[in-house]
């Protein structure tokens, strides 16, 4: 998917007011990204983040206030949603309910004029495609949610986009067809070849589905990269919160030498990091250590780079949290499995030591 291809969606420089003068909103701000051809690629972020402005831009729902779209090189800034190579899935499916669901999947090609045989063969195809053969003489109400998604994938890759949109599409579902929905959407991606533009606030379905991620804020692109870039190797410390469980601890530079960069966590304790970051000395930073990352033991003498005692522990079935508070008074979190009965040595008051793997800390400057 790399090389001289051209992308299949690129934005450039992309701002969007909503309103005029002081009072104008600011939903996207200078906005730009790549998305390569045949990839899953995920908007994630929380409300307001300008991830789904992004994506009706795309659609040409909204015009931009300055900037560009392009799709496979060419601009469509200025072009109506008909006139652009995408299709667009939204949360609510959108379906008409007094329609079959072969009539639903029809309809955009009707409105092309298409010939009737040209027509059949594609609803058939679709509804293979979306495992729905023999269903499509039922309405589109007497589906479950999940048929009724399929529904709409199934009408939208009709019409043969060279982009998928998708607006939050499983949001609707109860948690278990939403697992189920995630590797099914996945596989129906692979099976078409194209390229999947979809905008989610659960991290769950960005790390499971996408081949990249782009977590917003603020009506920025704050990072891109792919799942394990972006968990393992965070950049900025909204995005280190935003996707999983994060411990995070005050520290500042102390020293830079041959050996790498020192810090000094708040307690007094000094580590070397590996950053390419250029941090001055003194420099406050904020250490991210992920609960999984670390293990625990009982206090035994000794110098542990993380000390504290613990305050509570919660059972989750198949792991427990032991919530800690540490020597500096900072609150960190430690997740164990649950297996040949190791949590049961950890209890409430127990003074403990975090023993921490050099590749867990992350530094982050903001």
């Amino acid at each position: 998917m790399e090389g001289s291809e051209e992308p299949a969606v690129e934005v450039r420089a992309a701002t969007k007011l909503f309103g005029d003068g002081a009072d104008a909103v600011r939903a996207l701000d200078d906005v730009s990204v790549k998305i390569r051809q045949r990839e899953f690629f995920t908007l994630l972020g929380p409300s307001g983040c300008g991830k789904t402005t992004l994506l009706r831009l795309i659609a040409g729902f909204e015009l931009l206030s300055a900037g560009d779209i392009l799709l496979t090189g060419r601009s469509v800034a200025h072009l109506p949603p008909n006139r652009r190579p995408v299709n667009t899935v939204f949360q609510s499916y959108a379906l008409f309910p007094h329609m079959t669901v072969a009539q639903n999947i029809a309809f955009g090609l009707e409105m092309r004029g298409l010939p009737k045989a040209e027509i059949r063969r594609t609803v058939e195809e679709m509804l293979a495609l979306v495992k729905l053969t023999g269903k499509g003489e039922r309405r589109s109400s007497q589906l479950s949610g999940g048929q009724q998604q399929r529904v709409a994938l199934a009408r939208a890759l009709a019409n043969r986009p060279k982009v998928l949109l998708l607006d939050e599409p499983l949001s609707a579902l109860d948690l278990k067809l939403r697992q189920e929905m995630q590797v099914e959407l996945k596989k129906l991606q692979l099976a078409t070849g194209l390229t999947f533009v979809f905008v989610t606030h659960d991290q769950e379905e960005a790390l499971t589905m996408s081949d990249r991620i782009a977590v917003m804020s603020g009506g920025e692109i704050l990072q891109v990269g792919s799942p394990t870039e972006i968990y393992e190797h965070p950049t900025r410390r909204f995005v280190a919160d935003f996707i999983g469980a994060t411990n995070f601890l005050d520290g500042e530079v102390a020293a830079i030498g041959a050996e790498g960069m020192r810090v000094r966590l708040r307690a007094g304790k000094e580590f070397v990091a590996a950053t390419q970051d250029v941090i001055p000395v003194n420099r406050r930073v904020t250490v991210a250590i992920r609960p999984e990352r670390v293990t625990l033991r009982k206090k035994d003498g000794d110098d542990a780079l993380i000390e504290g005692c613990i305050k509570s522990v919660v059972y989750f079935g198949t792991d427990t949290i032991v919530h800690l508070v540490l020597s500096s008074g900072e609150p960190f979190a430690v997740r164990l499995q649950n297996r040949d009965g190791a949590i049961q040595r950890f209890a409430v008051g127990d003074a403990c030591c975090v023993d921490v793997p050099a590749g867990a800390l992350q530094v982050l400057i903001d």
